[in-house]
């Protein structure tokens, strides 16, 4: 059974900076691209950034600049590092993973439980 796990979220002040992480377990044959999204009570989830396998990025215009996503293959983790945070970043953040479950042939979207970030003085 195929689980991600976010990490990393928490209170900070504006200004401030988190490192989210978000790791896949289980039976995993392989995984194709990796993201974050984000949403706000009775708001839609939003797109923050997204990363292939190969390292290619994928981010929503106002973060450019702010927040840098990456990954590592070899642990099945994406991270999303968070710089010069404002309080409209507050948000629970989720990540996903197209992914393989080993033995099988097909690809599903996989999706976190979710972290909270608040930023707050």
């Amino acid at each position: 059974q195929v689980r991600l796990v976010e990490s990393g979220g928490g209170l900070v002040q504006p200004g401030g900076s988190l490192r989210l992480a978000c790791t896949a377990s289980g039976s995993i044959g392989s995984i194709r691209g990796m993201g974050w999204y984000r949403q706000t009570p009775g708001t839609q989830r939003k797109l923050v950034a997204t990363i292939t396998y190969g390292g290619s990025t994928n981010y929503a215009d106002s973060l450019k600049g702010r927040f840098t996503i990456s990954r590592d293959n070899a642990k099945n983790t994406v991270y999303l590092q968070t710089n010069s945070l404002k309080p409209e970043d507050t948000a629970v953040y989720y990540c996903n993973a197209d992914l393989r479950p080993g033995g099988n042939f097909y690809y599903t979207v996989y999706w976190g439980q979710g972290t909270q970030v608040t930023v707050s003085s």
